[in-house]
C-alpha cells in the first residue's frame, strides 16, 4: 500500500526553486519603488525654472545636491546586483532535470500512442541493441527502455501502468522541502538553533519594537504628540496670542529638544555664537523664566527663527542648524492652526471652555508667510522680489507713485513702472518683472445655498449652510496684459480725455476698476429710480400746476378722451366674460393656469434635483481621486527648501473676531479648484455680515476676502398633524362593525371546532 514520505532536499533542486521565488519577491518591488527617477528630467525641470527662481536658496541648494549626491547610483548597483543573482537562480532552476513527471512508457521508446505490439517489438529491439551495456551503451537507458516494454506487453504491468502510472504498482509519494538536508543534521543543530534564537528573538522583537515607539510618538501629520499637547496648553490659557508670543510658543516644540529628535544639536559653540547673536537682534525676552522658553533648546531655536526673519547672516557653524529649523516651521504652524481650529469646535459644542481667538489664528498664517518670505512682520512685500532693499522703497512709496503692493506694482502703466525702477539695469528689471509675472492672482467666486432643503436659497435658523468657492489660478504677467490693453487708447480723442484724467486723479488702474463698478451700480440705483410710477391724480396735479391757457385745456380734454377710451375697454371685457357659456369654461382656464404653475414648480424641482445629484458625483470623484499636491513652486529667497504654494480657505466673523467654518487648507489648487465651507447658520434671525478669506502660506501681500451676507430667516414649524395622518370618524365607524364581525366568525369557528 502506498505511503508518504517527507524528505529534505540533497541534492539541492527544489531549494533553488524557493530561492528563486524569494529573491524575485524583493528585487521586483524594490525595483518599482526605489529605482532612481529619470535625472535628465529632474534637470529639464531645474532648467526650466532657472530663469524665475535662479536666485533661490533652495534652487541652489538642490543643484549642489544633485551634483554631488552618489545615493541614486548605489541604489542602481544594489537593484542590479539583486536582479544579476534573480536571473542566475533562474538560469540554474531552468537547467535541473523535472524530477516528477508522469512516466509515459511511449515517449521512452519514442513511439506514437497506440502503437501496435509488433510495432512496439521492433523499435525496443532497435534500441535495446543501441544501448545495450555490452556493447558500449548507457545502462540506466536500457533500463529504463525494459521497463517500457515491459509496461507495453506485460499485462499486469500494463493495468498497474494504466491504474497507478508505473509500472511497478504503487509507489510512496515522495515530499521534497525546499531546504539543503545540512540545516536538520546533528553536527549543525547549534548553530541553526542560534541563528533561529537570534533571529526571531532578538531581532524581530527589536525592529518591531524601535517602529512602535516611534509611531506612537508622533501623529499623523508626522508632529510630535508631546507638540500638539504644548500648542494646545499655551493656546488655550493664551487665547489672543501676538507674534511675539507666537514665535516663543513655535520655537518651544520638541521638534527642536535633542532629547525628543536626534536630528536636533546642541554644539559646544553655542555659548559663544548665540549670545553675540542675542545682542545683535536686540530683547528677545531672554529673561523670561517660564518653561519650555527659558530651555537652551528652545532659546536657540527661537533666536535662529528671528535671524531668519531679520535676513542677518550667520556664521557656517550655526547655518545649518538654522535651515533645519526653518524647515520645521510651516508643518509645525499648521499643527497649531489645527488645535485652534479644534479648541474652537470644541468651545462651540461644549460651552464653558475659551476658544482662541481669530487673531491668534490669523497670526500663526501670517507667521507661515514671513518665515517662508524670510520677512518680518511690517516689513513691505515689496521685499520678497528680487533685488529689491530698504533703501529702494522710498522710489516706490513716493507721492508720485504710492506703491506699497505687489498689486499696486502691476497696475502701473509699464513706462511708469521703469521709471519708478530706474535704480535696476536691464537684465535685473527683465528678471524682476519674470518672478513678479509668476506670482499667483487668485480669482474667487462664492455660492450660498442650503443643500438637502426644499428651498436650497433660504437659509433657516440652525440649517446648514454650504459655500461653494471656486478658486481660479492666474499668473500676475496675464494681469500685466490686461493693464495693457487697459491703458491703449482707441481714438485720439479718447487719449486725450485719459491724459486729462491722469492729471487730476494720480490713482492706479487696481482701484480705477472699483470705482467704476462703485460708479456703475450708482447709475443703475438712479435709473431705477426714475422709473417708479407716479399716481394718476398726482401727475394730473403736476400738469394743471405747470401748464397754463389752452395747453392746460388740451390736456384735460386729452385725458377725458383716455378715460373714455378706458370705460369702453372695461365695459368690451366685462361683456366678453358675461358673454361666457358656463362655469366649466373658466374651469378650463383655471385648470390650464394651475397646470402651468406645476409645471414650472416641476421645472425648479428638476433644476434643483439636478444640481444636488451633480454635487453628491463631484464629491464622490473628490474622494476617490488622489490629487497630487505639487502645485507651482513657490519663489522664496531665503527659505533652504521647496516649498509648493498651498492656501487656507475659511469663513470668518470680523466684528466678533471668531472662526465661523473651520481653515480648508487647499494643496491642490494648480488651475482651478472647488472647495465648500459648511457652517450652521445662526440660532437668531436677521441679517449677519460675514467674510469669506483666503490667505496664502507662502507669499505676503496677497491674501482674499469676500464679503458675504446672510439673511436668516425663522424656521418652518413642525406639522403635528397632517392630512394624510386624520381618519374620517365614517371610517371608523365602517371599520368597527367588520372588525366585530370578524370576532364574531372567529369565535363560531373556535366552537365548532371545540
Amino acid at each position: 500500500m502506498a505511503g508518504q514520505q517527507f524528505q529534505y532536499d540533497d541534492s539541492g533542486n527544489t531549494f533553488f526553486y524557493f530561492l528563486t521565488s524569494f529573491v524575485g519577491l524583493i528585487v521586483i518591488p524594490a525595483t518599482y519603488y526605489l529605482w532612481p527617477r529619470d535625472q535628465n528630467a529632474e534637470q529639464l525641470r531645474l532648467k526650466s525654472l532657472r530663469r524665475v527662481h535662479g536666485r533661490c536658496l533652495w534652487y541652489r541648494l538642490r543643484l549642489m545636491k544633485s551634483q554631488q549626491s552618489v545615493v541614486p547610483t548605489l541604489k542602481k548597483a544594489a537593484l542590479l546586483f539583486g536582479w544579476a543573482v534573480f536571473l542566475f537562480l533562474a538560469y540554474k532552476v531552468s537547467k535541473l532535470d523535472r524530477e516528477y513527471q508522469e512516466y509515459n512508457p511511449y515517449e521512452v521508446l519514442n513511439l506514437d500512442a497506440g502503437a501496435s505490439v509488433a510495432e512496439i517489438k521492433k523499435q525496443y529491439r532497435v534500441l535495446s541493441l543501441k544501448h545495450h551495456p555490452d556493447k558500449g551503451g548507457d545502462e540506466a537507458m536500457f533500463m529504463k527502455l525494459a521497463k517500457a516494454y515491459s509496461a507495453l506487453t506485460n499485462e499486469e504491468s500494463r493495468k498497474n501502468w494504466e491504474t497507478y502510472g508505473n509500472p511497478d504498482g504503487p509507489r510512496v509519494t515522495s515530499f521534497g522541502i525546499a531546504l539543503p538536508a545540512w540545516i536538520v543534521d546533528q553536527k549543525n543543530s547549534m548553530l541553526v538553533l542560534l541563528v533561529y534564537g537570534l533571529a526571531f528573538m532578538v531581532i524581530l522583537p527589536v525592529v518591531v519594537g524601535t517602529w512602535w515607539y516611534r509611531s506612537i510618538r508622533y501623529s499623523g501629520d508626522q508632529i510630535l504628540i508631546n507638540t500638539t499637547q504644548l500648542f494646545m496648553h499655551f493656546m488655550y490659557k493664551t487665547p489672543t496670542m501676538n507674534m511675539k508670543r507666537l514665535v516663543m510658543v513655535l520655537t518651544a516644540a520638541f521638534e527642536f529638544d535633542p532629547r525628543s529628535n536626534k536630528e536636533a544639536i546642541i554644539r559646544p559653540t553655542d555659548n559663544i555664537e548665540v549670545p553675540q547673536l542675542i545682542r545683535e537682534l536686540g530683547n528677545i525676552n531672554v529673561k523670561k523664566k517660564e518653561p519650555p522658553f527659558c530651555y537652551p533648546y528652545s532659546l536657540k531655536a527661537r533666536v535662529l527663527l528671528l535671524t531668519h526673519l531679520a535676513r542677518m547672516d550667520v556664521s557656517e557653524n550655526i547655518e545649518e542648524d538654522q535651515r533645519f529649523v526653518v524647515k520645521k516651521c510651516p508643518a509645525l504652524l499648521q499643527e497649531m492652526i489645527n488645535v485652534g481650529c479644534q479648541l474652537t469646535m470644541m468651545a462651540t459644542s461644549r460651552g464653558g471652555l475659551r476658544a482662541p481667538r481669530l487673531t491668534s489664528i490669523e497670526n500663526c498664517m501670517k507667521l507661515s508667510q514671513m518665515v517662508v518670505q524670510g520677512l518680518q512682520e511690517a516689513k513691505s512685500p515689496l521685499l520678497q522680489l528680487p533685488h529689491f532693499e530698504e533703501e529702494h522703497l522710498r522710489y516706490c512709496i513716493s507721492k508720485k507713485y504710492k506703491v506699497r503692493s505687489l498689486e499696486d506694482l502691476v497696475s502701473l502703466k509699464d513706462s511708469d513702472r521703469r521709471n519708478m525702477l530706474r535704480f535696476l539695469g536691464e537684465e535685473k528689471y527683465d528678471e524682476v518683472m519674470a518672478v513678479l509675472g509668476s506670482f499667483p492672482y487668485i480669482n474667487m467666486e462664492t455660492k450660498l445655498q442650503v443643500l438637502d432643503d426644499e428651498d436650497s436659497n433660504n437659509i433657516t435658523a440652525g440649517s446648514i449652510v454650504t459655500v461653494t468657492v471656486t478658486l481660479t489660478r492666474k499668473r500676475m504677467s496675464e494681469m500685466f496684459e490686461k493693464e495693457d490693453n487697459a491703458h491703449l487708447p482707441t481714438t485720439t480723442e479718447e487719449a486725450n480725455s485719459e491724459e486729462q484724467v491722469d492729471a487730476k486723479n494720480k490713482t492706479k488702474g487696481w482701484h480705477n476698476k472699483n470705482k467704476g463698478a462703485k460708479k456703475a451700480a450708482k447709475s443703475k440705483k438712479k435709473k431705477l429710480t426714475k422709473k417708479k410710477p407716479v399716481p394718476q391724480q398726482q401727475a394730473k396735479g403736476d400738469k394743471a400746476k405747470q401748464a397754463n391757457g389752452n395747453v392746460a385745456g388740451n390736456e384735460v380734454a386729452a385725458s377725458k378722451e383716455e378715460e373714455d377710451d378706458l370705460s369702453d375697454k372695461g365695459s368690451e371685457s366685462d361683456e366678453a366674460e358675461g358673454n361666457k357659456d358656463s362655469p366649466s369654461e373658466r374651469d378650463e382656464e383655471s385648470d390650464k393656469q394651475s397646470d402651468n404653475e406645476l409645471d414650472e414648480i416641476g421645472g425648479d424641482d428638476e433644476e434643483e434635483w439636478e444640481a444636488l445629484q451633480q454635487s453628491i458625483q463631484r464629491r464622490e470623484r473628490a474622494l476617490l481621486e488622489t490629487k497630487s499636491k505639487v502645485t507651482h513652486p513657490v519663489y522664496s529667497l531665503f527659505f533652504p527648501e521647496e516649498k509648493q504654494e498651498w492656501w487656507w480657505l475659511y469663513i470668518a466673523d470680523r466684528k466678533e473676531q471668531t472662526l465661523v467654518s473651520m481653515p480648508n487648507h487647499v494643496c491642490t489648487l494648480k488651475d482651478t479648484e472647488e472647495v465648500e465651507l459648511k457652517f450652521p447658520a445662526p440660532s437668531k434671525t436677521g441679517n449677519y455680515q460675514y467674510s469669506v478669506i483666503l490667505k496664502s502660506d507662502s507669499f505676503m501681500g496677497l491674501d482674499k476676502v469676500k464679503p458675504l451676507k446672510l439673511e436668516v430667516h425663522e424656521a418652518k414649524a413642525m406639522l403635528d398633524n397632517h392630512p394624510q395622518w386624520d381618519i374620517p370618524e365614517t371610517e371608523e365607524e365602517e371599520d368597527d362593525p367588520e372588525d366585530s364581525d370578524g370576532i364574531e366568525e372567529s369565535e363560531e369557528d373556535e366552537e365548532d371546532n371545540d
